[in-house]
C-alpha cells in the first residue's frame, strides 16, 4: 500500500464530519438490528466511511464532491461488490434533513 491507511483511519475518525457524527451515533453500540458497525475501517486501498463485516454491508456518506466523482464511486462499489458487499450510499443532506428514512433502509438491509 502506497500510505498507511490506519494512520488514515484514525485522523478520519478524529476529525469526522458533521453528518458522519449523526449518522454514528444512530450505528454505534449495535443500535440497529443488534449489527455491530465499525466507522472509517480500511478495506483492501480504500477506507469506508462505515462497514458491517458480519452483514457485508458499507455505508458510504456523499458530500458534493461525489458529484464529480461518481464513476470512481461506481467503479469502488464495484470492487466491493465483487467480494460480496452491498454499498450503500446516501447524500449527507438526506442524513440531515431524513435521519429516520435513512435509519431504515439501512435497518431493512441488516435484516
Amino acid at each position: 500500500m502506497p500510505f498507511n491507511l490506519t494512520k488514515t483511519a484514525k485522523s478520519l475518525r478524529k476529525n469526522a464530519t458533521r453528518v458522519e457524527t449523526i449518522l454514528w451515533s444512530q450505528l454505534r453500540a449495535r443500535q440497529i438490528e443488534g449489527t455491530k458497525f465499525r466507522r472509517q475501517q480500511p478495506i483492501d486501498e480504500f477506507v469506508v466511511d462505515f462497514v458491517c463485516f458480519e452483514k457485508k454491508l458499507i455505508i458510504e456518506l456523499d458530500g458534493g464532491q461525489h458529484a464529480q466523482a461518481r464513476a470512481e464511486d461506481r467503479e469502488r462499489d464495484n470492487r466491493f461488490s465483487e467480494k460480496g458487499y452491498t454499498v450503500l450510499r446516501f447524500w449527507n443532506n438526506e442524513v440531515v434533513e431524513n435521519l429516520t428514512g435513512v435509519l431504515e433502509v439501512i435497518r431493512r438491509e441488516c435484516l
